[in-house]
């Protein structure tokens, strides 16, 4: 097969510093073994998060320099607004600081004591704020989704069983929405077909149930459309896109993922009642509707970045990287999620560490094994993540316990993949050695922040690569 190379050059570059085996534990030790409370001065390759981390592109940078920082009815937002609307394809578009703003301002909009939202499986943020307004999230996703061994082209897809047990069960006035996510993070980054987009929009049709969309990745989901659903491989993701948010009724955006910024957001609508409620709330907790917690340069990087994330080049480069690090970890045996998701790659860490049990944190504790080995920053997408019961204060059943290897967008090279895919796998081979972790200190909400632990005995593995890395740089 003919090689590729990603759609763009490199214009500027940033030093990186490979840290030292005792320089990682003294780090790792002062954050609690909690990767998100690592310096990022102390960590090699950040995979924590996609989540601003972006590179953005000249002509991104170029546009931040002509924006209008005027406090009201600035030309930068209707720039933004432009964009959001011929893209999107929704007509009112409410700017955020980023994407957890647009969820507050829809759950607080929409939701009262006693609603249910069904969704295809939680998101950390999404369901605290439909829980902090009296809400109960209701899981109604495929069980496939469940499985991280399945193959499944969209495992992101809706039961529609589910569905609509859940809403004659409650009712259709006790639910305020049903809420879709494209993709699906929890479940490794897996899409939504187009197929079930429009019957789950026919069964809310039929109940009279608004539709809303969490579109942070929307993009990578129109692109597995194209590939994997019969009658889109000659279809420009652009289009795709547009027809997938067609179904909605509106959306919350986190603008630091696809739109390839470092921060902002937004919610979108068709429905004016909704927008006007919005424009209310945005006052009190963000800003002025037309900036929206978000300076000018800010609107100007993600208009810009909007019409860049739609390029079908782009966009199928950005998916390859992900399956060139999964695919080698597939060939060195290693546990993951199946298949390959869009944004990153997730270490099934139930296969990759069994000794542990559930109460021992295996995700929690193979983030901290990874980065003591090679310097990469990882995620726990588990039992810590899932948080606890609302009524029984037990940890919540967590069917799939990850680390996902998130990848930023135009950030790192296949070279800092290998790397990444070397260090998984020598510790993989080292796995027994991993010891499970004790939560000292949990916060009352999103424990997975800042939460802190320590290990359950005494020292993690070796570092298993030693002079295998350096041999590993410095080869050509």
């Amino acid at each position: 097969m003919r090689p590729t190379a990603e759609p763009w050059k490199v214009k500027t570059v940033e030093p990186l510093r490979m840290t030292t085996r005792a320089e990682r534990e003294r780090a790792l030790a002062a954050a609690g073994y909690n990767t998100f409370l690592l310096k990022s001065e102390d960590v090699y390759i950040d995979l924590l998060t996609d989540s601003g981390t972006n590179a953005m592109s000249d002509r991104q940078w170029s546009a931040i320099m002509a924006a209008d920082e005027a406090y009201a009815g600035a030309r930068s937002f209707y720039k933004f607004e432009e964009a959001v609307r011929e893209i999107y394809g929704f007509r009112f578009v409410i700017p955020t600081h980023q994407g957890r703003g647009a969820e507050h301002l829809i759950s607080r909009i929409l939701i009262r004591p006693g609603h249910v939202i069904p969704g295809n499986m939680y998101f950390t943020t999404t369901r605290v704020h439909q829980e902090l307004q009296g809400g109960e999230f209701v899981d109604v996703i495929i069980d496939e989704a469940h499985d991280a061994t399945f193959e499944h082209p969209f495992k992101g897809d809706v039961d529609l069983n589910k569905l609509t047990e859940v809403i004659e069960r409650v009712g259709p006035n006790n639910i305020p929405y049903v809420n879709l996510a494209c993709t699906v993070n929890l479940a490794g980054g897996q899409p939504v077909s187009m197929a079930n987009l429009h019957a789950v929009r026919e069964v809310c049709d039929l109940f009279g149930i608004r539709l809303w969309c969490d579109a942070t990745r929307a993009v990578e989901n129109a692109h597995f459309i194209k590939e994997r659903e019969a009658g889109y491989a000659h279809v420009p993701v652009r289009a795709i896109l547009r027809e997938m948010m067609s179904h909605f009724d509106g959306c919350t955006m986190s603008a630091k993922k696809d739109c390839l910024v470092n921060i902002g957001g937004f919610l979108a609508t068709n429905n004016r009642e909704i927008y006007q409620a919005a424009c209310e709330e945005v006052v009190i907790f963000e800003g002025m509707p037309t900036y929206g917690g978000l300076s000018g340069r800010d609107m100007e990087a993600i208009a810009q970045g909007i019409y860049e994330m739609v390029d079908d080049d782009y966009i199928a480069a950005r998916i390859a990287q992900v399956r060139y690090l999964g695919q080698q970890l597939i060939d060195a045996a290693i546990p993951i999620v199946r298949p390959i998701g869009g944004h990153a790659v997730f270490l099934d860490a139930r296969r990759f560490l069994p000794h542990l049990d559930a109460g021992e944190f295996p995700a929690q504790s193979l983030a901290a094994a990874l980065y003591l080995d090679s310097g990469v920053r990882s995620m726990e997408r588990g039992v810590v993540s899932a948080g606890r019961d609302a009524v029984t204060g037990a940890n919540r059943h967590c069917e799939l316990e990850l680390v996902r290897l998130t990848i930023p967008r135009r950030v790192y090279t296949d070279r800092h993949m290998d790397v990444v895919a070397w260090s998984v796998t020598s510790l993989f081979e080292q796995r027994e050695e991993v010891p499970g972790l004790t939560m000292t200190y949990e916060p009352p909400t999103l424990r997975f922040f800042t939460a802190r632990f320590t290990p359950c005995s005494t020292g993690f593995p070796a570092c298993a690569l030693g002079g295998r890395l350096e041999s590993l740089l410095h080869t050509s």
